[in-house]
């Protein structure tokens, strides 16, 4: 007597052998980066490359999306990041590969390398890892120095929504890197491409309906003590 299959984990179990968003719907997926074994290959670990390390001016970024109706929590919807985030992320502008830790939910010291088209890769570590939220910093050679938050959480005055929303705060690695990354700006636009598509990813992966587009707020804060704004939709 055949034994029936079993139906494919769902997106909120860590293991699921792909995202899904409204409908069951998949969301496309690229090749697998780990090995059958559920260990990685653990590389030596790199020095944390904290904003304080960095030169030229802070810049603090937001992206956020607002979404309606979602068919998951924002602890489900963080639980969907976690256990999949190269997922999430345009391989052709960001390609994240686990290079310390066990495949899986996301855990405080996980190491990742993200190939960034350009000469713009490096490396990211986990420093926190919640229900709602995961954060990462930089590691040595990275153009970036800094952190950066990955969050969802119910919308303010909405029992009916939810917010995901990715806050960065870094400096260029070196004054080369400023020049090229930030003054040149094209790090920054390929930056800002990533993280809206992110979030865009997670947003159609909520099963719900976004309420706008991907929301872009910039501070750029001068070493003279000065502040500019700027506020964009991706």
């Amino acid at each position: 007597m055949k034994k029936e299959k079993t139906p494919g984990a769902p997106l909120t179990q860590s293991g699921a052998k792909g995202v899904y968003g409204a409908g069951g719907r998949a969301l496309p997926r690229r090749a697998q980066k780990f090995p059958l074994s559920p260990k990685i290959v653990a590389h030596e670990p790199h020095s944390e490359q904290p904003a304080a390390a960095g030169t030229g001016p802070r810049l603090e970024r937001r992206y956020y999306i607002d979404v309606v109706r979602p068919r998951l929590t924002p602890p489900q919807l963080m639980a969907a990041v976690q256990a999949d985030l190269p997922q999430f992320s345009p391989a052709l502008l960001a390609d994240f590969e686990r290079t310390r830790g066990e495949a899986g939910p996301l855990r405080v010291g996980d190491e990742f390398h993200i190939k960034i088209l350009g000469p713009w890769n490096g490396s990211v570590r986990v420093t926190e890892a919640g229900a709602t939220f995961f954060e990462l910093v930089t590691l040595e050679g990275h153009p970036e120095a800094g952190r950066i938050r990955f969050e969802a959480h119910a919308l303010d005055g909405r029992a009916d929504a939810l917010r995901f929303e990715i806050h960065s705060v870094a400096r260029s690695r070196d004054g080369l890197v400023a020049f090229a990354y930030d003054t040149l700006g094209g790090g920054k636009l390929m930056q800002e491409a990533t993280w809206v598509e992110f979030c865009q990813r997670v947003a159609q992966a909520s099963g719900g309906q976004a309420l706008g587009p991907v929301a872009v707020e910039t501070n750029r804060h001068a070493e003279d003590g000065t502040t500019q704004q700027q506020h964009s939709h991706g």
